[in-house]
């Protein structure tokens, strides 16, 4: 038995899971809040014993909120001593087309993660800071670091090309990269083993539908077209963020509205997805409560969002030539049976029959389809934490 931390650092916050490996049993988690800010608020759950601080002066920094971690963990006995810790598994947004798996991390990791920065300035820092300021207090623990970008590197160029000069590519790395590659690969695995198929033998369609949101067509457990693209901001409507768009509207926009291109796309990632459409939440539980008593922006932006995802599912069933299995994850496709329902509407022509009784299922793994159902629908709870874990133990060959 071992432990190994997965940590997920943020430019203000720190999300953390303990887990006992190989059985995968989460002893403790938390998040940090509010790093560098007025009310920090430190919250953990212990084998069962939760604990919230908000009371504390003061979180100054990253290294303030890694001692504060590594004190509790002690203090509420998720572990005897820091000797305890066998490995940190770290969350790390962009690894570019340098790396198709998660990778044991050392100095020159450190630089060439520091290389690729400029691919995803709002989330890489901050990963790299975790990074560092945990190896700074646990100087000899192996650390992974695990991309969300790595599952899609077995994209073909036609699915990761974009069309413009070719040079772009060459010399700025400008493609598609997808994002949520971790859960996409989590999903994939827990499908295989629901279907009892081989993964190689197997077409998925994997819809992560949280207030970010990706679709991920899985052929034979290999990723080959993925919906967001050289950022997080492209592919379907999401909570706070467009999705796809006409390029033009962008200068459009700048002219119109006498804002800056950086203004605009604060806008774009900011304040439009279902934000935008429903004029008042990007929070799908509250725009269900409003589409309930009747408030016709509320059903717009349900409409949008689902038929995003529908289109999404139709256009990657061609590209694979048929599917196996649709699978829902994430917060809202774990829990949204109107999303599900509006998302899965009409697609009976491609051999999809989901029972609406078992479609009712919230945060739990199932099969929401009809047992004759030719395409499978699964809704299987995501677990980055668990794959961050998994990667640990492998790349850091830690022993049982």
């Amino acid at each position: 038995m071992v432990n190994i931390l997965a940590i997920n650092a943020g430019s203000s916050s720190l999300k953390f899971q303990l887990l006992q490996m190989p059985e995968e049993h989460v002893v403790s988690k938390g998040l940090i809040e509010r790093i560098g800010l007025k009310e920090p608020i430190f919250s953990m759950t212990t084998n069962g014993n939760k604990l919230e601080l908000t009371d504390i002066e003061k979180i100054s920094n990253h290294t303030e909120a890694v001692q504060l971690l590594l004190h509790h963990l002690v203090e509420q006995k998720a572990v005897n001593s820091l000797h305890d810790i066998d490995g940190i598994g770290h969350r790390l947004v962009h690894g570019g087309e340098q790396y198709s798996d998660s990778v044991l991390i050392d100095e020159q990791a450190i630089e060439a993660f520091e290389k690729l920065s400029d691919l995803a300035p709002l989330h890489n820092p901050a990963n790299i800071t975790g990074i560092k300021e945990f190896h700074k207090a646990l100087p000899h623990v192996p650390a992974v670091a695990v991309f969300d970008t790595a599952f899609h590197q077995t994209m073909p160029e036609s699915s990761f090309l974009y069309s413009i000069p070719y040079d772009y590519y060459k010399k700025y790395g400008i493609r598609k990269y997808g994002f949520h590659g971790t859960s996409h690969k989590y999903v994939t695995g827990r499908a295989a083993d629901l279907l009892n198929r081989p993964v190689d033998k197997i077409r998925l369609i994997s819809c992560h539908l949280g207030n970010g949101a990706s679709i991920a067509a899985i052929d034979g457990g290999r990723s080959i077209d993925t919906s967001m693209g050289f950022t997080p901001l492209a592919g379907v409507t999401m909570g706070t963020r467009s999705g796809n768009l006409d390029p033009a509207l962008i200068p459009f926009l700048m002219e119109k509205t006498d804002k800056s291109a950086e203004e605009v796309l604060d806008i774009l990632n900011k304040k439009s997805g279902m934000l935008g459409v429903s004029g008042f939440s990007s929070d799908l539980r509250d725009i269900e409560v409003e589409a309930l008593k009747g408030n016709s922006r509320a059903q717009l932006a349900l409409d949008v969002f689902a038929s995003r995802i529908h289109k999404y599912i139709g256009s990657y069933a061609a590209r694979m030539n048929g599917v196996d299995a649709i699978i829902f994850t994430a917060g809202i496709g774990e829990n949204s049976d109107v999303i599900r329902a509006k998302v899965l509407a009409g697609l009976q022509f491609m051999g999809v029959y989901m029972d609406p009784d078992l479609n009712k299922i919230r945060g739990k793994e199932a099969f929401i389809s009809y047992p004759h159902s030719p395409v499978k629908v699964i809704v299987i709870p995501t677990n980055e934490e668990v794959m961050i874990a998994r990667d640990t133990v492998r790349l850091a060959n830690i022993k049982h």
